[in-house]
């Protein structure tokens, strides 16, 4: 365990502005956690992919980093493998392409970590992490234990948990259980991967999916950005209807409850935002999903990006866009 004082937020946060965290703690272990105390609910960050500090941090900030993974065989063609929460989550995708493991290729090159992962129920190309997970290891701050949450239990839905509600703030997930499989299940749906034979190897999933995601999401190290900012909004099929009376090329991808998904990237950049900036804060030129710092970006420049992006989209299409990314403020609260 180590604890670091007034740090730059730039190294915990992919969007890397220029704000200052009052602490920092680092835990390798479980019983770490066990022997630490808390004054206030501290804020749990990952690899801070999907977490940005609007303003200076006096919230305490805590990461869990212990790293270990371990398999174990199910049946014949199972494997549970155990991650502990700090394991980088492209590493343990490009590890399971390696063993010939099948179920989160199509979700390789998501930046963050494993323990990040269920709670935004990450997903891409047709494959989401509730797909593979078994189970959850939540650590509670009141409990002083670890609880096994089983999947069923842990309300995924799109990029959305459990975690962000009724768990929020109350604890900290220090690991996640996969089932994968020894034998092939190719998902090759989406534009992209569509083209590949289906008899495909693993292996080529992995190459195709970074090949696609890199030409259109800049790399965080290069540009700063934390992937889609937006939710792709779910609406009624009634509204969807009307909105295709007048925008006949509006994308929508039906859903089993009657409802349709709306790409949030084709609201946003029908409203001429693709590559449009406020400052050093803008909309990818490449995929207005992203929004990016330019270098010296600001809280207030994004705030006025996001608000005209929910503004003008509501008002065209009668959606409101919900920000997918944590903006936080200096006692560790959402803003948005």
């Amino acid at each position: 365990m180590r604890t670091l004082t007034n740090i730059s937020a730039i190294p915990y946060s992919t969007f890397r502005f220029n704000a200052q965290l009052a602490a920092v703690t680092e835990f390798a272990s479980v019983a770490e956690l066990d022997i630490f105390h808390f004054d206030t609910t501290p804020v749990v960050l990952g690899e801070g992919s999907n977490t940005i500090f609007m303003q200076d941090l006096t919230a305490p900030v805590i990461r869990f980093v212990a790293d270990s993974k371990m398999i174990t065989e199910l049946d014949a063609h199972h494997v549970l493998v155990h991650v502990e929460a700090g394991h980088n989550w492209h590493k343990l995708v490009s590890w399971a392409v390696e063993q010939q493991l099948w179920g989160i290729e199509n979700l390789a090159l998501i930046p963050g970590s494993v323990g990040a992962a269920p709670v935004q129920n990450i997903g891409a190309y047709g494959v989401e992490l509730s797909d593979s997970c078994l189970y959850v290891d939540f650590y509670h701050w009141q409990q002083r234990k670890v609880q096994r949450i089983a999947a069923g239990r842990c309300r995924f839905g799109y990029r959305d948990s459990v975690f962000k509600h009724a768990l929020a703030g109350k604890g900290v997930i220090v690991a996640v259980g996969f089932c994968l499989s020894r034998q092939p299940n190719p998902v090759l749906g989406y534009n992209g991967l569509d083209h590949l034979p289906a008899n495909v190897a693993i292996n080529s999933i992995l190459d195709q999916v970074i090949v696609v995601r890199s030409s259109k999401l800049p790399d965080p190290a290069v540009l700063a950005n934390c992937g889609s900012f937006f939710k792709n909004p779910v609406i009624a099929l009634q509204h969807y209807t009307a909105l295709k009376t007048k925008y006949a090329d509006m994308p929508g991808f039906s859903q089993p409850d009657n409802t349709v998904k709306i790409p949030a990237a084709w609201l946003i950049e029908q409203q001429g935002f693709k590559g449009k900036h406020y400052g050093e804060v803008g909309c990818y030129k490449l995929q207005p999903l992203v929004i990016v710092n330019h270098g010296a970006g600001t809280a207030a420049q994004l705030e006025q990006l996001v608000t005209a992006v929910q503004q003008q989209v509501l008002s065209a299409y009668n959606i409101q866009l919900e920000v997918e990314v944590r903006m936080l403020n200096g006692a560790g609260q959402p803003v948005r």
